[in-house]
């Protein structure tokens, strides 16, 4: 006598061709969708599928069809909420075109992205999406390609890879960005990333990451075309947790020669700069102006609501998953990607400093 814990077996392909009078052969292409049948046949087949409450065995299908109608995503840190959003145009693109996602984390670790590849590429995932750790080292994505599994990269671009890319612009904003600073008299203008890197940062230096890269150059270039040095002591680089973030910032609001204004590369750091400087007993912007990656809800609720660049970051997800998916059922482009513009937001965190630094000799 069965009870309410008792678990009956899988149905399989064989219960359900029994159910609806069809050949194994016959219920097997009606539910995965290829081969030759006829509207009777898979009628009823699905028909007996749903009576059952069938569950296709993936793996099975996969080896039939040679799709598994799964997507695989890396990132590098999704408590990073830039990642959030772009995942959930990632995941709600895909599921409107009956593909499952499986994402993982690799906290910006090139030899943790390796790993994942491979696994995913276990999986036998139909197409990969990447943001990758390191624009540099990206042998293990070239291989991806040479495999003939479709490759997309999300945020950030990779040197000698021929792979669509969808990411801003981040030099053309930085430059917009570091000139609207400058304008408004800071010349001691401070930026702080996670990028990890093995010595402090030093002009002309090359980074792992090609965003930060191209932030750190329209910097450069508002600097120089204002006649300015670029202050470069005050890029900070190797941020890591809370506690690191607001150790960093302390040391750029102390000395004879602070930071007037602080850039923060994302949220996560955002969020440590402001604590710090509030727990400094300083105020934005009166003793410090404030400028951060990324526009989240939060930043419009503080006092006063942050100056933000903000990234059409759920479009960027929906964009490179409508890639993917194009290149793995081979279908050609029907409009030009969208162009993904960045947008500087002035609120009330950017004022005068209280100090101006002196301006380079020319």
């Amino acid at each position: 006598m069965s009870t309410d814990g008792s678990r009956r077996r899988d149905v399989t392909v064989a219960d359900v061709a029994k159910a609806a009078k069809v050949s194994k052969a016959q219920a097997a292409r009606a539910l995965g969708n290829y081969g030759a049948v006829s509207d009777d046949v898979r009628e009823r087949v699905l028909a007996a599928a749903e009576e059952l409450e069938y569950r296709p065995n993936e793996l099975a299908r996969s080896m039939n069809t040679g799709r598994s109608n799964t997507i695989g995503v890396v990132v590098g840190d999704i408590e990073n909420p830039h990642f959030g959003l772009a995942m959930r145009g990632i995941t709600d693109t895909a599921k409107k075109s009956g593909y499952n996602v499986i994402l993982i984390n690799t906290d910006e670790e090139r030899a943790a992205e390796v790993d994942a590849v491979r696994v995913l590429l276990d999986k036998r995932v139909d197409g990969l999406i990447v943001a990758p750790a390191s624009s540099v080292e990206t042998s293990h994505l070239q291989q991806v390609q040479d495999s003939g599994r479709p490759l997309v990269l999300l945020d950030r671009a990779a040197q000698g890879l021929d792979a669509e890319t969808f990411a801003v612009d981040m030099g053309g904003i930085s430059y917009e960005s570091t000139k609207y600073l400058i304008e408004s008299g800071h010349q001691r203008i401070a930026f702080v990333s996670t990028l990890k890197t093995d010595r402090p940062y030093e002009e002309g230096m090359v980074l792992d990451s090609s965003q930060i890269s191209d932030r750190l150059e329209g910097i450069r270039r508002a600097f120089k075309d204002e006649g300015l040095a670029l202050p470069a002591d005050l890029v900070r680089l190797n941020a890591g947790d809370s506690e690191s973030v607001k150790a960093i910032t302390r040391g750029l609001l102390e000395g004879p020669d602070p930071a007037t204004a602080i850039i923060a590369s994302d949220g996560l750091i955002a969020l440590g700069v402001v604590e710090a400087i509030q727990e400094a007993g300083l105020a934005i912007p009166a003793d410090v102006s404030f400028l951060m990656y990324d526009d989240f809800a939060w930043t419009r609720l503080t006092t006063p609501p942050l100056t933000v660049i903000a990234q059409p970051v759920y479009d960027m997800g929906i964009a490179a998953a409508t890639a993917l998916i194009r290149r793995i059922e081979g279908r050609k482009a029907a409009a030009p990607a969208p162009e993904l513009v960045a947008r500087l937001i002035q609120r009330g965190s950017v004022g005068a400093p209280q100090r101006t630094a002196v301006r380079a000799s020319s």
